[in-house]
């Protein structure tokens, strides 16, 4: 059987189509299989088919018409479900690979009460997920979606040509990104033009001890940088979407978006590792687990070395413009039909 050639996309209500179709049928594609708590994969794979299907979802809404029960706050809630038990995995894996081989007897034996308590919490977060995806909420958006893509409305925008608004569609996300009060953390105020050394705003802990102003300094601030990572991954999202209508300089911006969601990722990542330590032993962790705690460290200060040269990057105007310029530039979309 030969398939049929898929026709291009001209209008921007074929693309919300397709953008939504693509990634509502992956969420789809796992859910049996993470029911059934088969592989940690199947879980990553649907919680970012549940993302990406909320960034269509919200992008697109002034093009389509969706039904009430198809919301960025349905989907939200049931991706953070999804992400509560995804955590958790990352977790273990993390401490598992970066630490538990360097760490002696002593600190291992500590480290299984540790585990225990992640079990516990993970026991919990799963069934949290099998309840959400047996709940009236999953189901009504599954029915609904199903109904839509059969049967698609439309608003006034839906007709305009893709490569007439793709700027309009990305730039306001690129300025979101941009406008982002993240970049600016670490930075000396009122002075534009430099930046601090980060790594003194970082949790640190001189020998066996916390250090109790830098943990109050990153307790007021650490989560702007959580946020500009979310806000990094919505602004990746939004331009993979449209990257069949770019050429390789948007692909070179769009890869350095990505690290910069990786690179703030794993800093958050060392935050949530502490603040689990914590919980499980206490504030006085470190004595219990010098290595570990000297291991997390160092790799922090490896984190926030490859986080200064981008920070300065990106708070140069040559950078922003050259982002801009790749957004107004999109490649033609007319395909010539043989």
């Amino acid at each position: 059987m030969t398939l049929a050639t898929r026709p291009a996309v001209k209008t921007l209500g074929d693309y919300a189509y397709q953008a939504i179709q693509k990634h509502f049928k992956k969420t789809l594609k796992w859910e049996k299989t993470v029911k059934k708590d088969e592989d940690p994969e199947a879980l990553h794979q649907m919680r970012v088919g549940m993302r990406r299907l909320r960034t269509a979802v919200t992008r697109f809404g002034f093009v389509v018409n969706l039904p009430k029960a198809v919301t960025d706050r349905n989907i939200g809630k049931i991706a953070r479900t999804l992400g509560s038990l995804r955590d958790l995995d990352v977790l273990k894996e993390a401490v598992e690979k970066n630490f538990l081989p360097h760490l002696p007897p002593q600190e291992l034996k500590h480290l299984e009460k540790a585990f225990d308590a992640i079990a516990i919490s993970r026991g919990q977060a799963l069934t949290d997920v099998k309840e959400t995806l047996k709940n009236a909420r999953y189901k009504s958006l599954k029915h609904s979606l199903d109904n839509w893509l059969e049967e698609p409305r439309y608003q006034e925008s839906a007709p305009l040509p893709i490569d007439l608004v793709l700027p309009d569609l990305l730039l306001p996300e690129v300025s979101h990104f941009f406008l982002h009060p993240g970049w600016q953390f670490g930075m000396p105020l009122g002075n534009g033009s430099g930046v601090s050394t980060s790594a003194s705003l970082l949790r640190s802990y001189p020998k066996g001890m916390t250090s109790v102003q830098t943990e109050q300094n990153l307790d007021s601030n650490h989560e702007v940088l959580h946020s500009l990572r979310k806000q990094a991954k919505r602004l990746r999202y939004q331009m993979e979407l449209f990257s069949e209508f770019y050429g390789e300089n948007y692909e070179e911006h769009l890869a350095e978006v990505k690290n910069i969601q990786d690179v703030l990722g794993e800093i958050h990542d060392s935050d949530v590792l502490e603040d689990w330590l914590v919980d499980v032993f206490g504030e006085h962790f470190t004595e219990k687990l010098p290595t570990f705690t000297s291991l997390l460290v160092d790799k922090r200060h490896q984190l926030w070395q490859q986080w200064a040269p981008i920070q300065r990057r990106y708070t140069q105007l040559d950078t922003r413009n050259q982002l801009h310029l790749a957004i107004l530039h999109p490649i033609s979309t007319q395909i010539e039909e043989n």
